[in-house]
């Protein structure tokens, strides 16, 4: 007898299911079931497909993919020295903008004024 614990619920019925199926369109029986029987559970396929399930002869097997292992999400490791040298490149690019020009001071609405831009038409009017 097939061990009905060591599938789901949901596997069992899915591997009884496709067997009951292939019965149903005429597929040889793997199990000598007479024909008493046979009329006993009314030439059920499904009935007979569990039978051919608990006499553990059924060709149909179960692939269980093992669970995803849990990991720690990596730790990223700061390295004294490159933050160092993220440091010193921040510090000279600050010179250089300095050197350059000056550097731009924050816009107030009041400094700004609206420039209007009269269209012209190009028929020379």
């Amino acid at each position: 007898m097939m061990d009905r614990t060591k599938f789901s619920r949901y596997e069992i019925s899915r591997i009884l299911g496709a067997r009951a199926l292939q019965i149903a369109m005429n597929a040889p029986l793997l199990v000598k079931i007479s024909a008493e029987e046979l009329e006993k559970i009314h030439f059920d396929p499904l009935k007979i497909a569990e039978i051919e399930f608990d006499s553990n002869i059924l060709p149909i097997s179960v692939n269980k993919p093992l669970p995803l292992k849990k990991q720690d999400k990596l730790k990223r490791i700061k390295d004294a020295i490159s933050d160092k040298k993220v440091e010193e490149g921040e510090g000279g690019e600050e010179s250089e903008i300095s050197k350059e020009g000056e550097i731009m001071e924050l816009a107030n609405p009041d400094d700004e004024t609206e420039e209007v831009v009269e269209e012209t038409t190009g028929d020379g009017e």
